[in-house]
């Protein structure tokens, strides 16, 4: 890959670099879908963990769980979800605006005071589109764009998965990226673009 290609990943709307990844193990929980379900959510996050060459915990000791995916079919439902407005602010407004623009996902991110991410929730609203995606395949989506924080722009043309003799994988390109982001001797969060020369070196 090319620096280039690189920076195209952590380069937002506004043209600003920032790349960031967990700082802390990372703990999934996920709301509306049944223990079947759940497994394949649960191992599409541990095996994009396992790529990165992060880890997973049990419980976060400030958070409990630090990773909350939902699913569900409209988003007025998400405001009846209790106590939610208090880790989502202004979930009232955001629900609103993701409502009128015919949003069918959302993820927001909470950082660290050294800007290592240290929460994501996913939000999933099975319209039509989505329910049509094998599980697996929405699960390790997911979980690819919620490693790493990724650029506004990153997959608004392609999805981070491909397929193999059939099989759909993550692209050989993100899998890099991802492990390379990983890569102890690189710094947790980089606002210069000069960090995806270093990205590019390691995902060669």
């Amino acid at each position: 890959m090319t620096p280039e290609q690189v920076q195209g990943f952590f380069t937002r709307g506004d043209g600003q670099y920032l790349f960031a990844r967990w700082g802390r193990p990372i703990v999934p929980v996920v709301f509306g879908v049944d223990d079947a379900t759940l497994a394949v959510v649960k191992g599409a996050v541990e095996a994009v963990v396992t790529l990165a060459g992060h880890k997973m915990a049990e419980t976060d000791p400030e958070l409990g769980a630090n990773l909350m995916l939902f699913f569900f079919r409209d988003w007025a439902e998400l405001p009846q979800v209790p106590n939610l407005d208090r880790l989502v602010p202004e979930l009232g407004p955001l629900v609103t605006r993701l409502q009128a623009a015919g949003a069918n996902q959302y993820r927001i991110f909470r950082f660290d005071p050294d800007g290592a991410i240290k929460a994501a929730f996913v939000f999933l609203r099975m319209d039509d589109h989505l329910s049509a995606l094998p599980a697996e395949d929405l699960a390790l989506a997911q979980a690819a764009q919620v490693i790493c924080l990724w650029s506004d722009r990153a997959f608004v043309e392609a999805s981070p998965l491909g397929q193999v003799e059939g099989r759909v994988i993550l692209r050989p390109d993100v899998a890099a990226v991802i492990r390379a982001g990983y890569d102890r001797m690189l710094p947790a969060v980089a606002h210069d673009a000069s960090h995806a020369y270093r990205l590019a070196a390691r995902a060669a």
